[in-house]
């Protein structure tokens, strides 16, 4: 039986000034196709139009002067990262990313801020988006240790080089990652695409409630994680 797993998939993944949704931004950004051993890469340097933070810059290696050197426009490098996942989405190839919540967020809200359409007015009804993150949390939540992806790497068996954090490699290993769980937990390929993205919008709500609830119990500070997925729940009732 042919299974979701032997298809194509759309790597995503971006490096940014920060990690608030809402006001940070794109400084690089990488698509990576993959059909079976082949994968088609494609990167961009995006001048952001501020400073990058030096905390950023330690992280991701891409400084505000390389950018003001090099990079594309923004409005220009977001609207063409954003019509290549439109284009794959309607040929039906799932877009995979690690934590796909926080680039698909980032990445609208950045369309917003340069006066382009949003994701959901591009492509209506979203289809389906696979999080390893997502995916090893629900199917392994027992296992007591950290979920970066240098960790799900070493956990799966992922061969990585030293430089993660620039998004062409997270995304090449990011693909390698839902292989092995994949393999690991071979229930997942029976699912159709459509059933795997209802079952994994099911499993962030269930993650974030329980993380909410803990977060109020203990009266730690901050914010309850929005339980939508993959875009926050007041975006997908104002996209409807």
């Amino acid at each position: 039986m042919s299974s979701w797993c032997d298809g194509e998939f759309l790597g995503f993944d971006t490096e940014t000034t920060g990690v608030d949704v809402t006001s940070d931004r794109i400084v690089s950004a990488a698509l990576v196709l993959r059909r079976g051993a082949t994968s088609r890469v494609r990167t961009w340097l995006v001048d952001p139009g501020v400073e990058i933070p030096p905390a950023a810059s330690a992280i991701n290696g891409i400084t505000t002067d390389l950018v003001r050197a090099s990079g594309s426009p923004p409005a220009v490098a977001l609207e063409e990262i954003a019509s290549a996942l439109v284009r794959a989405q309607r040929d039906g190839v799932p877009l995979v990313a690690y934590n796909a919540a926080f680039d698909l967020v980032l990445l609208d809200n950045e369309l917003v801020r340069h006066g382009l359409p949003r994701l959901a007015e591009r492509l209506r009804p979203c289809l389906p988006v696979i999080d390893p993150l997502l995916l090893d949390r629900a199917l392994d939540g027992l296992r007591d240790a950290p979920r970066t992806l240098g960790d799900l790497c070493m956990h799966y068996g992922v061969a990585t080089r030293a430089d993660l954090h620039t998004a062409e490699v997270d995304v090449l290993a990011t693909l390698d990652v839902l292989t092995g769980i994949a393999a690991a937990f071979p229930q997942i390929g029976e699912m159709s695409l459509p059933d795997l993205h209802s079952w994994q919008v099911t499993k962030y709500r269930e993650w974030a409630e329980g993380h909410n609830a803990r977060r109020a119990a203990e009266q730690r500070p901050g914010r309850d994680v929005d339980p939508g997925w993959p875009m926050p729940v007041e975006e997908l009732a104002s996209a409807s």
